[in-house]
């Protein structure tokens, strides 16, 4: 059996290698690439998971058939390798040749799983979401995107469901092919894992906190908080920390920051501080600001300028006493600019496991047109 599959839905199919293999001395070899396949998968190396993958689809190549369901297992396999050790920047530099590859096996996977399953079986939906997310050309992502969709809908597993629209929604999200209806796929996978997942569930904390950033995103504050509060209080109680934590710690800075809730936000810019690993020399960098207002006189003058202030950022993550260190333009542009750095927010500096108070800087530019 071809077991320990590297897919995202593996375990909905049980994909089988044919067990009547030829004595030889290449099923022998073939035999031992796939068992370092194997081993690679328990130990977690991906670059090892990668190597092994190509090696057993190379030998796998001469012992099927070029259509057979076998070698498309073998193109799985090497095909989802790929992806993960190109993964988070599937389309640059290096890894784009690796995100070419692994699109030719899939398609390849999906070509064989047809001829053999049918062309609306539920074999099709992995390599119709592996083709999709590695694709370069997202209208063709969309359209395998939208037939995994179809797919998924004529069957009765609600969560396979679920799990293809967010994966459609992570991959044309931030892109021109985002619709009201991609972001509604977000949503209804959100409303079925509710259903029938636990609150502590890592694919529903996940599509808790994609909703939270879209109602946020959308300016749903009440809607959004409830949601990125949910996403903090599950990634605190499964004890480890993950990037959605950390940003909806940052959206709730924001969004209390927004509604002037000062002391609500102090706990999330805290948390991001404990989260984040501070170097010596490293700038602080805002969780929440404001802009300046540009003074009217300078405005109608066309003046420009700037000013570069000096402050400390308390252990509750507020700004105090700000110093001009430098400025050009006029003093009115100092006032504007101490005014506008009282409302900013930070997340304070940890040292042995405490809120410290820490130095900063900061230069704020006035321009205008005229300038």
């Amino acid at each position: 059996m071809l077991d320990g599959k590297m897919l995202p839905l593996a375990s909905l199919f049980a994909l089988a290698l044919s067990t009547s293999l030829p004595l030889n001395a290449s099923e022998n070899t073939f035999s031992q690439a796939y068992s370092d396949y194997q081993a690679a998968l328990k130990q977690g190396d991906d670059a090892q998971i990668e190597a092994s993958a190509k090696r057993a689809f190379e030998l796998g190549e001469a012992q099927y058939a070029k259509d057979s369901v076998d070698l498309a297992n073998l193109a799985m396999n090497w095909a989802g390798a790929l992806k993960k050790v190109a993964m988070p920047n599937l389309f640059e530099g290096d890894n784009a040749a690796k995100t070419a590859k692994a699109y030719e096996l899939y398609q390849l996977a999906l070509s064989n799983y047809k001829k053999h399953y049918g062309e609306h079986a539920a074999e099709l939906i992995d390599p119709l979401l592996g083709a999709a997310e590695t694709s370069p050309k997202l209208t063709v992502a969309k359209e395998l995107f939208e037939n995994a969709i179809e797919i998924a809908e004529k069957t009765a597993n609600k969560k396979l469901l679920a799990d293809v629209k967010i994966a459609t929604f992570d991959r044309l999200t931030n892109t021109g092919l985002y619709t009201a209806q991609v972001r509604d796929y977000a949503f209804e996978a959100y409303e079925t894992y509710k259903e029938i997942l636990p609150e502590n569930a890592l694919d529903r904390v996940k599509a808790t906190y994609i909703v939270g950033a879209v109602e946020y995103a959308e300016k749903h504050d009440d809607k959004a908080i409830p949601l990125l509060l949910e996403v903090v209080k599950q990634f605190e109680a499964l004890k480890f920390s993950h990037p959605y934590a950390l940003s909806a710690h940052a959206y709730l800075v924001e969004l209390y920051e927004r509604q002037g809730k000062r002391e609500e936000s102090t706990a999330h810019c805290i948390a991001i501080g404990k989260m984040r690993p501070w170097a010596d020399t490293q700038e602080q960098q805002p969780l929440f600001r404001t802009t300046p207002k540009y003074p009217k006189s300078y405005l109608i003058q066309g003046k420009s300028g700037y000013v570069t202030l000096n402050f400390t950022v308390d252990e509750m993550g507020f700004v105090k006493k700000p110093e001009v260190l430098e400025s050009k333009g006029g003093v009115l542009f100092e006032k504007s600019t101490l005014k506008m750095i009282e409302e900013w927010r930070y997340a304070p500096k940890f040292e042995h496991g405490k809120p410290v108070p820490a130095q900063t800087t900061v230069r704020i530019d006035y321009f205008t047109d005229k300038s």
